[in-house]
């Protein structure tokens, strides 16, 4: 558990600025044509910590997302392949199934992420200082502007985009965990 949250921290310290420029760019009129257009931009305008803006949420978003996919990957193999062998149709099954549900679990923060990334103009009108900051401003701001239903919003691609990455992660954990104990084993019969 606490390499997995080392994992985590390290994962989204290196990668959340690169999530902020694709977040940027994939904007509805987006002003930036370039990678590098767009990082100079965010640079000057608002400073190093608008690659950070997002980063405890971030957080905030994968470890209960790794948490729910471990567990629901785990209750699934319990499930479907309860001997536990070498499986592919159970660990691609599971994996998706893992995915998708933690996808949809973690959706209002990956909401409330891609506002902070972005500071998309519609909610910076509805906000009295222009700039939204942090979590819990941001969950203000989604439900200010969209309501209940807003934290949702992107569910069902979220969930299209997880299943097929988490399913094929499984697999290929699943082959070769399978093929590792395999060799080791008949090295284990050769002496």
């Amino acid at each position: 558990g606490a390499a997995g949250c080392v994992a985590t921290l390290l994962h989204d310290a290196a990668m959340n600025p690169a999530e902020v420029v694709k977040q940027r760019m994939q904007m509805y009129n987006s002003p930036y044509q370039r990678v590098t257009d767009c990082v100079r931009a965010v640079w000057r305008n608002e400073g190093a910590g608008a690659f950070y803006r997002s980063y405890t949420t971030q957080l905030t978003m994968n470890i209960p997302f790794q948490a729910i996919h471990f567990m629901t990957y785990e209750f699934l193999q319990e499930q479907l392949n309860p001997h536990r062998q070498y499986n592919p149709g159970s660990h691609v099954v599971s994996g998706a199934c893992a995915g998708a549900v933690a996808a949809a679990a973690t959706t209002p923060l990956d909401v409330c992420k891609t506002l902070l990334n972005t500071q998309e103009s519609l909610a910076l009108s509805s906000n009295i200082s222009g700039h939204i900051t942090g979590m819990a401003n941001a969950f203000r701001m989604v439900y200010q502007v969209g309501g209940l239903t807003a934290y949702f919003r992107g569910v069902q691609a979220r969930v299209i985009y997880q299943m097929p990455s988490t399913a094929i992660a499984w697999s290929v954990y699943e082959f070769f965990k399978y093929i590792l104990t395999k060799r080791q084993e008949e090295w284990w019969a050769g002496k």
